[in-house]
């Protein structure tokens, strides 16, 4: 699988390794979401050790670290393969001994599987920092995919709090970094693959390019132990620590049941943990219409990763039947069902898309919010809304459609009309074009709110000034 992206992630582990006398970093993230991959990156060309943790005793862990110690700093005094470490004390004053003169890396994969079997591990790890500070150029990083575990380790009373000087958390990719496992798709392709199995870089790299949809997806779905079938049931068995049923409360997001009290009806149980959980994991997420404040009570919840929301929402109705060998049969089934499917994820990829436009400055000064809102009732529902300024105005409103074209004239009238609950006392218009031109109602009100309509190839006859979004933009 190439190595594409993490450049920001890159250059903060640059700058932690060039520090005079830098205290350890961690980097945690979901399984899959490539942190493995980036630390190798960051260690090409250094001197270090990668010791990842499986759950074994401490003297089996004690004893894998010294043969990957003896195999990375060869010719020492000590023979580590004959006299492993003792115990986790002896492995770190090795290290710092080994590292007097040069920097070493050293690695500990998967941290949380390692304190399994030595949990007094991250308070040996704080007496020797104390101990041997400005006394060694180690560097130790940290990492696990266990994220609440990695995230507890910094907080206020564990025995590392405070002794890290980098903290990385790891992301899927965003649509316009998908794009880059997908050089050999066109835009509007990379957006199907995209909303089928999101950012992950594994997911995207098992796509074959070269291949339409329908082979994919015979592949990679409608077979008995297919890739995608088989992560799903993964993700839902691990992402989450059990006893917290975060399969059933999935399940009923899945199943339209996006309301806290339907959630908990559905379940029969107490959602509040579990969704705060999923929350934190970006596996759901808690939406509000963006003009409302947080106290809001008109919350919503929706599967935030795309390829849960496949998986659950489409694929695992068939899950049974393609395990009986049905597969095949049913691609055509599957297949048809993608566009309904494909929607939301569509719609989320143009939001973070004016995130980006909006970062960069295109949207306009003091952008505070990127979001979309819908009416009480859930009425006037607009996909997405840009809000400036400390009053929190309307200065864009936005339509996305999963359609390969669209018609710009009939999205923007209906999109003037929802808009108007934004601003009653000013009705949105098109604003002034580019040339200094008046907007097409005539007005020159510099309040006006600017409307942005998107569809996979292309946007016909929209109105002048209107900001067109394509997969080409998208996924560029």
């Amino acid at each position: 699988m190439a190595f594409v992206n993490r450049t920001e992630e890159l250059a903060a582990l640059d700058a932690w390794w060039n520090s005079s006398d830098p205290r350890p970093a961690v980097i945690w993230g979901r399984r899959r979401v490539g942190k493995t991959a980036l630390v190798q990156r960051f260690a090409e060309g250094r001197r270090s050790v990668f010791h990842t943790g499986a759950g074994r005793a401490a003297a089996g862990e004690l004893a894998q670290l010294s043969r990957q110690v003896a195999a990375a700093a060869p010719g020492r005094i000590r023979d580590l393969t004959a006299r492993p470490y003792i115990d986790w004390d002896d492995a770190l004053d090795d290290l710092a001994t080994a590292a007097e003169q040069e920097p070493l890396l050293v690695v500990l994969d998967e941290f949380p599987e390692i304190v399994t079997t030595s949990p007094d591990l991250p308070g040996i790890l704080r007496a020797f920092l104390d101990r041997t500070i400005g006394r060694t150029r180690l560097r130790l990083l940290l990492c696990g995919s266990a994220v609440r575990h990695m995230t507890a380790l910094q907080e206020e009373r564990a025995p590392l709090y405070g002794r890290f000087d980098l903290s990385l958390s790891l992301y899927p990719f965003r649509p316009h970094e998908a794009a880059l496992m997908l050089p050999g798709l066109t835009p509007a392709d990379r957006a199907l693959v995209y909303g089928l199995v999101g950012g992950m870089p594994l997911y995207l790299s098992w796509w074959d390019q070269d291949s339409g949809v329908a082979d994919n997806l015979l592949r990679l779905a409608c077979r008995p132990g297919a890739p995608l079938l088989t992560e799903g049931q993964l993700v839902l068995a691990t992402e989450v620590e059990h006893g917290e049923f975060p399969a059933a409360v999935l399940h009923a997001i899945a199943a339209d049941r996006t309301q806290y009290n339907e959630i908990k009806d559905y379940i029969r149980a107490e959602p509040a943990r579990t969704l705060d959980r999923l929350v934190e994991l970006r596996l759901a997420e808690r939406m509000t219409p963006v003009t409302d404040t947080a106290r809001s009570r008109r919350r919503v919840y929706r599967i935030a990763d795309n390829f849960l929301a496949f998986y659950l929402g489409v694929l695992s109705r068939f899950r049974a039947e393609i395990e009986r060998g049905l597969g095949k049969a049913l691609l055509p089934v599957l297949i048809d069902s993608l566009d309904d499917h494909l929607g939301a994820p569509w719609e989320e990829a143009f939001r973070e898309h004016l995130r980006r436009l909006a970062v960069g400055g295109t949207l306009g000064p003091d952008v505070v919010a990127v979001g979309s809102y819908w009416s009480a009732g859930g009425q006037d529902e607009i996909d997405a809304v840009v809000l400036a300024g400390r009053d929190r105005r309307p200065v864009l409103v936005g339509e996305a459609k999963w359609a390969r074209t669209a018609d710009g004239h009939r999205l923007a009238g209906r999109l003037r009309q929802k808009a108007h609950a934004l601003r009653p006392a000013a009705p949105p218009a098109i604003p002034a074009g580019s040339d200094g031109s008046e907007g097409t109602d005539g007005t020159d009100d510099p309040g006006s709110v600017r409307l942005s309509l998107c569809a996979r190839e292309e946007v016909r006859d929209a109105p002048p000034g209107t900001l067109v979004v394509t997969a080409a933009d998208i996924f560029s």
